[in-house]
């Protein structure tokens, strides 16, 4: 009682860093359009990286960079489990350079104060989003609805959650 095991400690060992795997798909992605959205690492060694490009990803590229991740670890000696793949579009945005990426498409901003707001993403920084949103207005003196249209700011600490819109029209 109250020994550790010689298996626990070898595992304790071979455990592989969210940090030492930041630093090889640093080396592998440098001098590309491709960019990190989010690395995990878990205490079993389940490891998912998630890449992002200013033009998409392409799958060969995903293959490229989890080779290079697995050549740097020996499977006799560490088990891992490893998957790389791109940020879905479906997924909400985790980092400032995704927003920039979609600058001009249309976005769903949900806000902590539950609002919900759908417009062209018009700009993003550490400070604010700003979103172009249209809807029709009855304006005095007309008979009809006008379209008005305006450009809406939220404080980046007000955006809980932001997705691209995805359309097939």
């Amino acid at each position: 009682r109250g020994q550790t095991s010689p298996l626990f400690i070898k595992q304790l060992l071979e455990m592989i860093t969210k940090s030492e795997i930041v630093k090889l798909v640093e080396e592998k992605i440098e001098g590309t359009e491709y960019y990190i959205v989010d690395i995990s690492v878990s205490s079993s060694n389940q490891i998912r990286v998630e890449i992002d490009g200013d033009k998409g990803v392409k799958i060969n590229d995903c293959i490229d960079i989890s080779r290079h991740i697995e050549c740097n670890y020996d499977r006799e000696v560490v088990d891992f489990e490893l998957t790389v793949s791109s940020a879905g579009m479906d997924q909400p945005f985790k980092i400032l350079r995704q927003y920039q990426r979609y600058v001009g498409r249309i976005v769903e901003v949900k806000s902590t104060t539950g609002d919900k707001l759908k417009g062209i993403l018009v700009s993003a920084n550490e400070e604010a989003v700003v979103l172009e949103i249209t809807r029709k207005e009855k304006i005095e003196g007309k008979k009809k609805k006008q379209l008005v249209t305006e450009n809406k700011i939220v404080p980046m600490e007000q955006v809980k959650e932001t997705k691209v819109v995805i359309s097939f029209k």
